[in-house]
């Protein structure tokens, strides 16, 4: 069910609901690799993510996680908190993505892969 994201194969909205509603009912967990502007969306758990993004030549330090919610919007659409981020040799001492430019870029690539359908 993960699905690799990128400009070239972009993800509708109503896919990420459909996603959503099999899994956690009102979000999906993604990993975004903000050097590579490239996600996986709709694993288990974002360390499994994380885990197919390092496969396939992502960098541990550009790698973070977030959880979108498919209902709300604007700064609620996206939620800066899992397990992964907790890196304290890449100066991320909690769950959250502390860095505000690092939010600001996630943000931008997670607006330009995604597709706002009408569905």
């Amino acid at each position: 069910m993960m699905r690799m994201v990128d400009k070239n194969k972009k993800i509708k909205l109503s896919e990420i609901k459909d996603m959503a509603e099999k899994m956690f009912d009102n979000f999906v967990k993604c990993v975004v690799d903000v050097e590579r502007e490239i996600m996986i969306v709709g694993g288990e758990l974002h360390t499994d993510e994380e885990a197919l993004l390092l496969e396939t030549g992502s960098k541990q330090e550009n790698i973070w996680g977030i959880n979108i919610y498919t209902e709300k919007k604007d700064d609620e659409f996206i939620e800066f908190d899992s397990i992964i981020n907790i890196r304290p040799s890449f100066g991320n001492k909690s769950r959250e993505v502390e860095n505000p430019d690092v939010r600001k870029k996630i943000k931008e690539i997670v607006k330009e892969l995604i597709e706002y359908d009408l569905s």
